[in-house]
């Protein structure tokens, strides 16, 4: 049963690397640009949401609702003040340098108001282990949720995106800003709601993430971001349901790395996975080849 043990625990955590990468994707799919301060929004939704249930003593549900307000604020303001004004940058890594610097500044920020020590952050979960197979498997109620949380979310992005004005708009933006324009599509206030469903869908994995693996620094968000961002490049970054199989992989091979090979590995071997992906795919598992007109 270790096995299914890790698998399991492996598509938990893949689904937290999913939930992220869906912020890179639809970010990268829509504005063509990477927004490396995403994993820092995930550390402030996780310092949101402890700063409300230890200091305010709000119940978990409401500190997990403020933690998506707050994130979707930032990330809105983030575009409007750090991005918009580079959009039309005559170099690319303008914003890519922005992106970084805005990293950066949430890090210091987060260091000033919170300090370097490492919080003991509570779980928002309250449901139930479930205990299979006469006791020799046992999911905890994170896992159960995270996952859960992980194909509700898909599942409403996806009905949004192809099913309302708003994500139309958002597929039309995604293909021709110019043309979206001239059909009268308001191409600052659709990319402006992509940062603020990124920046939301980031404080959902910071409570997830949080609770699954009890602590916070201002350095937590870190390493997810890249990971999701890896997830993301794998399964193809621009498709959302690449997001999710990118993450997924991701999270059961970083298990079963550390489970069966080495734990300090495991890095190494996820994004060894990635060089071969890349190198018989360069767009990723579900990513197409766009062909450029002359």
């Amino acid at each position: 049963m270790s096995f299914v043990s890790y698998l399991i625990n492996g598509i938990s955590l893949g689904s937290v690397y999913a939930i992220i990468a869906l912020g890179y994707t639809m970010v990268y799919g829509i504005a063509k640009m990477l927004n490396f301060a995403h994993g820092d929004i995930i550390m402030v939704g996780g310092y949101i949401a402890l700063t409300a249930m230890n200091a305010w003593g709000v119940n978990p549900i409401l500190a997990v609702v403020l933690a998506v307000i707050f994130c979707t604020i930032l990330g809105v303001v983030i575009e409007r003040v750090a991005y918009r004004p580079l959009r039309k940058a005559a170099s690319p890594l303008a914003v890519l340098i922005t992106a970084i610097g805005v990293s950066y500044l949430l890090q210091n920020v987060a260091l000033l108001i919170f300090g370097a020590d490492t919080k003991s952050f509570t779980s928002v979960v309250s449901v139930p282990s479930l205990v299979l197979a006469g006791g020799s498997l046992i999911i905890s109620g994170e896992t159960i949720v995270t996952i859960v949380a992980c194909m509700v979310i898909m599942i409403c992005l996806t009905l949004f995106i192809n099913k309302t004005k708003a994500g139309q708009a958002m597929l039309a933006v995604s293909e021709d800003k110019g043309a979206a324009q001239l059909m009268g599509i308001n191409v600052n206030g659709t990319i402006a709601l992509t940062f603020a469903i990124g920046s939301a869908l980031a404080a959902i994995a910071a409570v997830l993430l949080c609770s699954a693996y009890p602590s916070l620094t201002p350095y937590t968000g870190a390493m997810p971001g890249i990971k999701a961002f890896v997830a993301a490049v794998f399964g193809g970054i621009g498709s959302v349901p690449g997001a999710l199989i990118g993450g997924l992989l991701l999270g059961v091979i970083e298990i079963l790395g550390k489970a069966y090979i080495s734990s300090q590995m495991a890095d190494a071997i996820v994004f060894a996975v990635l060089i071969i992906v890349l190198l018989v795919k360069p767009t990723g598992l579900l990513g197409k080849q766009i062909q450029e007109k002359v």
